[in-house]
């Protein structure tokens, strides 16, 4: 079996190739930290994510540059040391064509996309955990040798990550449908808020922050991203413009409600496919909504008093509009949990909605 034994170079300290440096040192691994900014290698080192002064040859180098130069770093690395190379990038098909332009054996190469990330960025948005639990692709081509597979399979489980191997194309239309794509949604829906009357935004609640949440995101990072992505993303947005132009007909038909409700049908068979936690199946949860007065110390109070109801919360959503003097958090629990939790949230003085 191929060990992660280290060195590990990482050449990129941002967001991800700090998180992977933070979560390799506290097992142990030596780091070697490169970056063109030397203020991100700086800090990086100053969080405990590694060394830029390793003098060792690399066992393993990982690329977490900016999308536009993975596929020259990638080769640079190959020819300058003996180490396997893989890369961070959220696209696949980019850096292998640019990496194969510039040197002939990629042997040594597997490309691989850990799934996690914020829209922060930089070192210090960096955590040691960032990859527990998440899923970790891994993109072999045709010359990548078996060593080179298994290492970057070490990686990632060092990290935390499940693993899960994919062909180059299909994870580019893979991360084109659960990634990319919801970025464009995202970025295009908080766009049309930029010109509306304050008037309008005071009204706004938990549903548009769910939708523009990620349009927060550096946009210079995303333009190389979806740009890299163009092939598989055209098919998408060219299958949602048939369906907004669906949309549109109907509503100017003044007949919507057969087309609207079919579109609207399609969606909910769509999200009760993504996966639940930890990659499980998805499963029906039960919403329940407590109101919390806008103190210091309630939110710790509701989950100490949910975990004493012997209730797992699944997944929880906090909604505090403007002037409000309380928020609302929704807490999801198996249907099983949910008469436990109102009982025990209600006795102790919550006021709980079902």
């Amino acid at each position: 079996m191929t060990e992660l034994r280290g060195p590990v170079r990482i050449v990129g300290t941002g967001l991800i190739g700090t998180s992977i440096g933070l979560a390799l040192t506290r097992l142990g691994v030596v780091v070697e930290l490169v970056d063109a900014n030397p203020d991100y290698a700086l800090m990086a080192e100053r969080i405990g994510a590694g060394s830029r002064l390793v003098q060792i040859e690399p066992q393993l180098v990982v690329v977490a540059v900016p999308p536009d130069h993975v596929g020259e770093v990638v080769a640079e690395q190959l020819e300058r040391t003996d180490a396997i190379v893989t890369d961070a990038a959220s696209v696949k098909s980019k850096p292998l064509t640019d990496a194969s332009r510039l040197t002939k054996d990629l042997s040594r190469y597997v490309g691989s996309h850990p799934m996690a990330g914020s829209e922060r960025s930089g070192p210090l948005a960096a955590r040691a955990d960032l990859f527990d639990g998440a899923t970790w692709a891994i993109t072999p081509h045709e010359t990548s040798s078996a060593d080179a597979v298994a290492l970057v399979r070490r990686l990632a489980e060092a990290c935390g990550a499940r693993t899960v191997e994919l062909p180059v194309e299909d994870h580019d239309l893979a991360v084109a449908r659960v990634s990319h794509l919801p970025q464009l949604m995202s970025s295009l829906a908080a766009g049309t808020l930029v010109d509306a009357p304050s008037s309008h935004l005071q009204l706004s609640g938990q549903g548009v922050r769910d939708v523009t949440r990620i349009a927060a995101g550096d946009p210079g990072l995303w333009t190389q991203i979806v740009s890299a992505n163009s092939s598989a993303l055209t098919g998408l947005l060219e299958q949602i413009r048939d369906e907004l132009d669906r949309v549109l007909v109907a509503l100017g038909k003044g007949e919507s409600g057969d087309e609207l409700t079919a579109v609207l049908a399609r969606g909910v068979s769509g999200a009760v496919r993504v996966p639940g936690k930890h990659g499980t199946p998805h499963i029906d949860l039960v919403s329940v909504l407590v109101t919390i007065p806008d103190r210091p110390g309630q939110l710790a109070r509701l989950f100490a008093d949910a975990a004493e109801s012997g209730a797992n919360v699944e997944d929880l959503r906090i909604d505090h509009s403007p002037g409000r003097p309380a928020g609302e958090v929704e807490l999801d629990v198996k249907p099983g949990s949910v008469d436990q939790l109102v009982e025990v949230l209600t006795e102790r003085g919550w006021v709980v909605h079902r």
